[in-house]
C-alpha cells in the first residue's frame, strides 16, 4: 500500500515536470522558430544587414513591391514604385505610402517575405520602416522607406538560377489598444523629457 502511494506521488511529480516543460516549449517555440527562419530565410524571410557588400556583381534582377493590411486597418497602404532593377550587391531605396483613413489613431506593424521563397536567404534589409511600429493618427500619411540589396552569393547558388524577379510584400497588422496606449504612453513621456530639458537650458 505505502508502495503504491510512493508510486503514484512519482507519476504526479513525473507528470507535472512534463506539462511543465511543454509549457515551456510552447513559449519559446515562437522565438526559436523566428530565428531558424531568420538564419535560413525559411518562408521567404529576409536577412538583415548593418552595410552593402564591397562587391556589386553584374547579374540584373528585378524586385517587386506588394502591399496588404489586415482587415481591421483602414489605411491605404501602397509602394510608391511598382519595381526596381539592380544588380546583385547592389543598394535600392524603395518606398510605401500609408494613409490612415478612419477616425481612430492605430499603431501598425508591418510583417513582410519575399517570394520566391527559396531567394529569402539572399535578401538583405539594411534599414526598414517594419523594424518599428508605425504610429497613424485620423487621416495622417507617411512615407515608408525600405533600403536593400541583393547577395552577390545568389549567383553561386544553382537552386536560384531560374530566379530573375524577387517580390518583396508587406502587410500591416494592428497592434491593438493595450500597445497603443503603451505607445502612446512613451511618446507623451519622451516629449515631456525633452521639454524639461529645454527648460533647464533656458
Amino acid at each position: 500500500m505505502a508502495l503504491s502511494i510512493k508510486r503514484k506521488r512519482m507519476m504526479l511529480v513525473v507528470l507535472g515536470g512534463v506539462v511543465c516543460g511543454m509549457v515551456g516549449l510552447s513559449f519559446a517555440a515562437v522565438p526559436l522558430y523566428d530565428l531558424f527562419c531568420s538564419v535560413t530565410g525559411f518562408g521567404g524571410t529576409t536577412q538583415t544587414a548593418d552595410a552593402a557588400p564591397a562587391a556589386v556583381g553584374e547579374r540584373v534582377m528585378a524586385v517587386r513591391f506588394n502591399s496588404d493590411v489586415a482587415g481591421d486597418v483602414p489605411w491605404h497602404f501602397k509602394p510608391a514604385q511598382r519595381q526596381v532593377n539592380l544588380r546583385v550587391g547592389e543598394v535600392g531605396l524603395a518606398f510605401f505610402t500609408a494613409t490612415n483613413q478612419s477616425r481612430e489613431t492605430i499603431l501598425g506593424s508591418a510583417t513582410f517575405n519575399v517570394t520566391p521563397l527559396k531567394a529569402g536567404i539572399y535578401f538583405n534589409k539594411v534599414d526598414c520602416f517594419c523594424f518599428e511600429e508605425q504610429l497613424l493618427r485620423p487621416g495622417e500619411s507617411a512615407e515608408l522607406p525600405v533600403t536593400f540589396f541583393i547577395d552577390p552569393e545568389i549567383i553561386n547558388d544553382r537552386n536560384l538560377d531560374d530566379v530573375t524577379t524577387i517580390t518583396l510584400s508587406y502587410t500591416f497588422f494592428n497592434q491593438g489598444e493595450e500597445a497603443l496606449k503603451s505607445y502612446l504612453g512613451e511618446e507623451a513621456r519622451l516629449a515631456s523629457g525633452e521639454l524639461n530639458g529645454e527648460t533647464k537650458r533656458n
